[in-house]
């Protein structure tokens, strides 16, 4: 097990991450922007060290300067936590070149769950039903309109990089597909520069059921249950609830092995969430998030399983402490 771990980031998720050190007896090293010198997360730590200005560019996205601290402390391992680095596979192949253990996923997953469309591919491949659309961008607005009278209406144009409701645009009719297009073009080239946009039916009323996962280097995949996370606002959530109230048992066996499945097709380990829609019986794989979600203490509290704690014990090399007959979920958060 490692003695001592950077955490890469600031505020909630710091804090969070940094307890679970504590509890597993492993020194914490904290890191800073000048703007955050006197905030709770460097209290929290056993050590902290300034990365650099207040501007995230050039403190906590600052690759170089966050493995140049991490040798200074002597940290065997980093947590990036969420947002900043956590879904960057650039990090992680960095962290493997300067022998430090990234604790996160691969950086092939990384990248395979990434682009959207190369996500529904392998998801394809692996026989995870994937909601009715293409694989493949539109190159332009008249390929996209072709594409759309084969789906179907409505249709949702989306940024192939996108995520968090970004570059989403939906076109009830032919007449709407230009500026759906172009609309999810543009905010993909703004927020994720990247341009490209892919079509996908548009499902009117879905529940968004999400399944939380955990994979070892032993081959032991396993599913938390899932959090229904419908109520949203601009595609945003707002609200995540376990478990999900239109999920019996049945349906969390069969969501649960497509998440399973899902997370194998890209030779996952650590903390990973699948994202998919729930349409009556049915349910489509929406995108993978490959990194530990704000909302994974919803699943905490109703399996009384420590997801950081797991993510840091899989880094290290060890087994996951729970088998998936072992998985309980008690109550409701």
């Amino acid at each position: 097990m490692f003695e001592k771990v950077l955490v890469a980031n600031r505020g909630e998720i710091a804090i969070r991450v940094i307890r679970t050190l504590k509890e597993m007896q492993i020194k914490s090293v904290g890191v800073y922007s000048e703007a955050d010198r006197e905030t709770p997360h460097v209290r929290e730590a056993d050590e902290a060290f300034l990365l650099g200005p207040a501007t995230p560019a050039e403190s906590y996205l600052k690759i170089e300067k966050i493995i140049e601290v991490a040798k200074k402390a002597g940290a065997e391992a980093i947590h990036p936590g969420y947002g900043f680095l956590a879904e960057n596979a650039d990090f992680a192949r960095a962290l493997d070149e300067a022998g430090i253990t990234f604790i996160g996923p691969p950086a092939a997953a990384i990248d395979a769950m990434g682009s959207k469309t190369r996500a529904r591919e392998i998801m394809k491949e692996a026989g995870v039903p994937i909601v009715p659309g293409t694989t493949e961008v539109a190159e332009d607005v008249e390929a996209a309109r072709k594409q759309a009278e084969e789906i179907g209406f409505p249709i949702a144009c989306k940024a192939a990089g996108g995520g968090g409701g970004k570059g989403f645009r939906v076109a009830q009719t032919a007449d709407d597909i230009e500026a759906a297009f172009e609309g999810a073009a543009r905010e993909g080239e703004k927020f994720f520069s990247d341009p490209r946009v892919y079509l996908e039916r548009y499902l009117e009323d879905p529940r968004h059921v999400e399944v939380q996962v955990l994979a070892d280097s032993h081959g032991n995949v396993i599913h938390l249950g899932e959090r229904d996370c419908s109520i949203q606002r601009r595609h945003q959530k707002l609200i995540e609830e376990a478990p999900g109230p239109h999920v019996d048992e049945e349906m969390r066996e069969r969501i649960g092995k497509i998440a399973t499945d899902a997370a194998r097709a890209v030779d996952y380990r650590g903390a990973g969430t699948i994202e998919g829609m729930q349409v009556g019986d049915e349910y489509f794989f929406l995108e993978m998030n490959t990194r530990v979600q704000v909302e994974h203490c919803v699943t905490e509290m109703v399996t009384g399983i420590d997801i950081v704690r797991e993510q840091v014990r899989i880094a290290a090399g060890e087994e996951l402490s729970i088998k998936q007959d072992e998985m309980e979920m008690r109550g409701w958060a």
